[in-house]
């Protein structure tokens, strides 16, 4: 078990001081924030030894960081109870807010909006508007520190843990509590919603975890193996198990039964966060000044099948998890981009003015001292400016895993003139001397292949049979039937390795499709990797235009700038086709949205509307460039592209 693990080779100096914090980006799991003593937030990129940027601002130490849902922004909360808000992408603070009498313990992004949250020290709970800088509301009724907050994944409940061994759940359309769970008998240090169900797990100093069934409001399961306190939670990207974090170990959990699929240990002391990103789990600790990261390799890490220990209720012989999707738990319904009434309870006027400061924008003295100081323009560049959009913080974490990418099914092979394969009887005479092999002149006759592969053609590419035989034998060579047929056969298991590979995640896709979720299903052949399966899916979506919403947009458009940038026209077909529907349909609403004055009130479907078409502008207007120099090519692509650049002329206004 102990070769699932392999540290990265780096353990860095992150502060002049002692650390006091630190957060992964969830989404990349490439970049991490470290809090200091020396009131700094400084951003680093896993397993890079220099620092990308410094953040400054705070006279106190900073005790909580967290990064939003895009990696794009980072919020530190310091000692004495202020926040203060970095954009990452201009490297330049955008807000400061006050308002809390004590440490900041926990923040968490809202996933819609430009919202967050923050737990204190001084108990209460706080959401915060970051455009207006102001508190929206105060969640009272913990009796000390809040150690976590969580948004769930619609965007319409908070959860928040705390030292008094509660873990409360928040309605902020009501504008108050639901619930609250007490099981608990430590402090509960981590909350975690699963991506999809109805379902919450919790770790604490108790040593164990439990999760929670958010329909009927009760405890599902607990488990107790851990040897310290739990740290550290994070459920699969699937959603099948749940893997913990404590001390020195990485525990892999099922639950309905509950039971323990694997035990890694793991040298990470203290761990302090978890994200998980191209298969591996990456953790980071922190000692002292100094911070350690560690990746697992979870395709090595059971995830089912045999237990390690299991608590089985009743006597009942223990089963497999029930496979994705049949479950009779509720999933999380995101919020379409229509219009509805799903707002933010608000707190009164008098209440957000008063004595706390809660609505008190930075002076300017604040925002001066304030900076953003870019150490490694290099490591910057790459992450925060990329050029092609679809790059941002993509890279794998290190080199020791390599990423397997399934490339189209038809391959292109340069023009090779069929080998002359001769054979003959076995005979006690010697083999007459073969002829003089032909002048390599003749090779200059082969026609070239064209840059564009075209989706109609006379012969079929890739698959003549000098492409399936060694270099070697295109230089004229005698081989026997069963040599040659050997020869043959190779290429033919490796072309039927890569069909069964390409039917086998057509076969995933369509057990997705199957429960109507077609954001889901295209966002599942995005991350395969493999642009002949999102090709298939989108040749499905783009045949019924009303399957589209602005949520595949954004999923999309990354994909249909390789499509438009593909040798075989049938990938640039597909991608202009899905680009003009885009256009066609979703212009209107994203420049009506992006232009409209802000709305009275917080409106939490709005903002999220809002950032979805920020989004969408951004990314077409990447692809604009691109559409102009297509255009000018001669013939069916340069008119198809001409089309596209006309459609888009409205991007530069």
């Amino acid at each position: 078990v102990i070769q699932n693990i392999f540290p990265l080779p780096l353990e860095i100096v992150a502060h002049s001081s002692n650390v006091a914090c630190l957060a992964l980006g969830k989404n990349s799991g490439r970049l991490l924030a470290t809090g200091g003593e020396d009131c700094r937030v400084n951003i680093w990129a896993v397993s890079k030894p220099n620092c990308i940027m410094s953040l400054t601002g705070h006279n106190n130490p900073v005790e909580c960081v967290k990064f939003n849902n895009s990696e794009e922004q980072v919020v530190a909360g310091s000692q004495s109870g202020s926040l203060r808000v970095w954009d990452l992408e201009a490297a330049k603070i955008l807000r400061t807010l006050m308002g809390h009498k004590a440490n900041i313990c926990s923040l968490d992004f809202h996933p819609f909006g430009e919202y967050l949250a923050s737990g204190s020290m001084d108990t209460n709970i706080k959401l915060w508007d970051v455009r207006r800088k102001g508190c929206v509301f105060r969640y009272k009724g913990h009796t000390q520190a809040v150690k976590c907050l969580a948004f769930s994944p619609d965007g319409k409940w908070l959860a928040s843990a705390s030292d008094d061994s509660t873990i409360k759940l928040w309605d902020l359309t009501a504008g108050k509590m639901i619930t609250e769970f007490t099981a608990h008998t430590g402090a509960i240090n981590i909350i975690q919603f699963h991506p999809n169900e109805y379902l919450l797990a919790s770790g604490s100093s108790d040593r164990t975890i439990k999760l929670w069934d958010l329909e009927k409001f009760k405890m599902i399961g607990s488990s107790g193996g851990e040897m310290g306190p739990v740290r550290c939670l994070a459920f699969n990207l699937d959603g099948c198990c749940l893997y913990s974090g404590a001390v020195d170990s990485l525990r892999v959990y099922g639950w309905e039964p509950d039971r323990c699929f694997d035990v890694v240990p793991v040298g990470w002391g203290k761990v302090a966060d978890l994200a998980i990103c191209n298969h591996q789990l990456i953790g980071v600790s922190y000692n002292l000044a100094n911070v350690s990261s560690y990746v697992v390799d979870l395709t090595r890490v059971k995830k089912s099948g045999s237990v390690i220990q299991g608590v089985i209720q009743d006597d009942q012989p223990l089963t497999e998890p029930s496979p994705k999707g049949s479950t009779l738990r509720r999933n999380y319904e995101r919020p379409l981009t229509t219009c509805s009434t799903q707002r933010v309870k608000q707190s009164s006027e008098s209440e957000r003015r008063s004595p706390e400061g809660e609505m008190r924008s930075p002076s300017s003295e604040d925002e001066k001292e304030s900076s953003a100081e870019i150490r490694n323009p290099e490591d910057y560049k790459e992450i925060f400016q990329p050029k092609s959009p679809g790059l941002l913080k993509n890279l794998p974490v290190g080199s020791s895993t390599p990423i397997l990418r399934v490339e189209p099914t038809v391959v292109a092979t340069a023009p090779c003139p069929i080998p002359v394969v001769t054979t003959r009887a076995p005979t006690n005479h010697p083999p007459a001397p073969h002829p003089a092999p032909p002048p390599v002149v003749a090779m200059a006759k082969a026609k070239p292949q064209p840059s564009v592969i075209l989706s109609s053609r006379n012969e079929p590419i890739g698959l003549k049979v000098g492409d399936f035989l060694p270099v070697s034998v295109c230089i004229y060579i005698v081989l026997g039937d069963d040599e040659a047929l050997a020869q043959i056969r190779k290429g033919h298991d490796t072309m039927c390795v890569m069909l069964t590979s390409r039917h086998k995640n057509l076969d995933t896709i369509r057990a997705v499709w199957g429960s109507g979720d077609v954001k889901t299903s295209l966002d599942s052949a995005v991350s395969m990797k493999d642009l002949s399966i999102v090709v298939d899916i989108l040749n499905i979506v783009n045949l019924k235009p009303s399957l589209w919403k602005l949520d595949l947009c954004t999923s999309i458009l990354p994909q249909i700038e390789e499509l438009l940038q593909s040798k075989y026209e049938s990938y640039m077909q597909t991608g202009c086709t899905s680009l003009k529907l885009i256009l066609k349909r979703f212009w209107p609403l994203i420049s009506d949205t992006l232009t409209a004055p802000p709305s009275v009130g917080v409106d939490i479907t709005r903002e999220e509307r809002h950032q979805k078409c920020k989004a969408c502008y951004k990314l077409l207007k990447n692809l604009s460039d691109l559409v102009k120099n297509k255009a000018d090519q001669v013939g069916r692509h340069g008119s198809a592209f001409k089309e596209l650049q006309l459609l888009m002329a409205p991007l530069d206004y």
